[in-house]
């Protein structure tokens, strides 16, 4: 136990400066033409390199990055939505007639619509006749074929276009995120406006809720805060609460009433003009057990650790291995979790991964969750995240670093 000790204070340097409380203003909404002209510019050389004629997407994320176009409507599954990047000019959207006044407020230009929703040809034949209309330099075109990605179109129409394509269909999706790994610096703005939003109403929910009361009703309160503060939306907020620690991350709240000795897990993804951030914050309920105070007390020793490893040239391994050595030495029976961290951006969790054999080198302008966790005993776990964008002289929080004594529900 000393040794462990020893070995986390010898991180405590890294904590100067960082409990800096930031309130920004609150940026412009949308992004000019020149972004979406670096972006494309960006994935067309890209796709040079990854021998493609176009890229075909389908999902609302990649159709964002590329267009800047976002609907409500995503919710509704009826009608499939594309838009093609082509080796050299700007983006083609192919989209239901009903979003084409929308997607002309976009920088798009060349917009090209059927009337949708119609299941028996919903967009094939257009789009087949847009991707064969391109100029052939490779044969191939990508898909959202690969890691982290999925078409949103029915999967029978996807085979039937593939199959009736004089072009090979490949996987576009390391070209697809080759790409959106690396951050603009308006992108990140946004990363940094939400994070900010969420860190400001984290520090202000234990002076919000009191022992007695639910998750869900914790959850709640969160929320509207997060909402008054000028997020967008909140599509992420589990809860979850324990003796000690808690059993899993990803689900809740419950109804289950916030008890004296529990500890109060809650993770949000927020986001702002599309872009989300993606970290959480433990409180201890009343007086908790000395175990949860010392490992959480390790783990934001870990995550210092994690902050100071992500840098320009590294890799996603070493940063999981700057971790896992704290994370071992405090005891760690088990992480359920898979991992350290991860991306961040249009999505809640993105490419890369921490862990052992991803093998991802860091590069300047990625955003990246640093995020240890550990079970220390049989169904208690703990887990820290901050979010951070990797920068030539090295990482910056993004988050409100959170404060290493466990904040107080009375």
């Amino acid at each position: 136990m000393a040794a462990t000790i020893s070995l986390l204070n010898n991180f405590l340097s890294l904590t100067k400066g960082r409990e800096v409380h930031t309130t920004l203003s609150m940026p412009k909404r949308g992004f000019s033409s020149k972004e979406f002209e670096t972006r494309t510019s960006r994935a067309q050389e890209i796709m040079y390199r990854h021998e493609l004629d176009a890229l075909l997407v389908s999902s609302p994320p990649n159709v964002r990055y590329f267009t800047g176009f976002d609907s409500q409507f995503w919710e509704s599954p009826t009608r499939p939505w594309f838009v093609v990047v082509p080796l050299g000019g700007n983006p083609i959207a192919v989209i239901p007639e009903i979003g084409a006044p929308e997607m002309a407020l976009t920088w798009i230009k060349d917009i090209r619509t059927w009337p949708a929703p119609v299941p028996e040809d919903d967009g094939l034949s257009l789009l087949k006749a847009t991707l064969e209309s391109l100029p052939k330099r490779f044969g191939r075109i990508g898909a959202e074929l690969g890691r982290e990605m999925a078409l949103r179109m029915p999967v029978s129409d996807f085979l039937k276009l593939r199959d009736s394509l004089a072009l090979e269909v490949a996987d576009g999706s390391p070209a697809i995120w080759q790409a959106r790994m690396i951050k603009t610096p308006t992108e990140i703005d946004r990363i940094h406006f939400i994070c900010q939003i969420a860190s400001e109403a984290y520090e202000q929910l234990p002076s919000q809720i009191s022992i007695g009361e639910s998750e869900r009703e914790a959850v709640r309160k969160l929320r509207i805060d997060i909402a008054k503060r000028g997020a967008d939306a909140t599509p992420f907020m589990p809860a979850i609460s324990g003796p000690g620690g808690v059993p899993q991350i990803v689900c809740g709240p419950h109804d289950r009433i916030i008890e004296e000795g529990d500890i109060l897990f809650i993770d949000t993804g927020s986001t702002f003009d599309g872009y989300f951030c993606d970290f959480d914050r433990n409180y201890a309920v009343g007086k908790v057990s000395d175990d949860a105070h010392r490992v959480h007390d390790a783990l934001w020793i870990a995550t210092e650790a994690g902050i100071r490893a992500a840098v320009p040239g590294a890799t996603t391994d070493d940063v999981f291995a700057a971790m896992a050595k704290i994370i071992q030495d405090a005891g760690a029976i088990g992480n359920n979790v898979g991992r350290l961290g991860h991306g961040l951006g249009l999505q809640l969790t993105e490419p890369p991964s921490h862990r052992l054999g991803d093998g991802t080198v860091i590069r300047e302008n990625m955003v990246l969750t640093i995020e240890p966790g550990m079970e220390y005993a049989p169904g208690k776990m703990i887990v820290h995240e901050e979010n951070i964008a990797v920068t030539k002289d090295g990482p910056r929080l993004l988050t409100t670093r959170a404060p290493r004594e466990l904040p107080v529900i009375r």
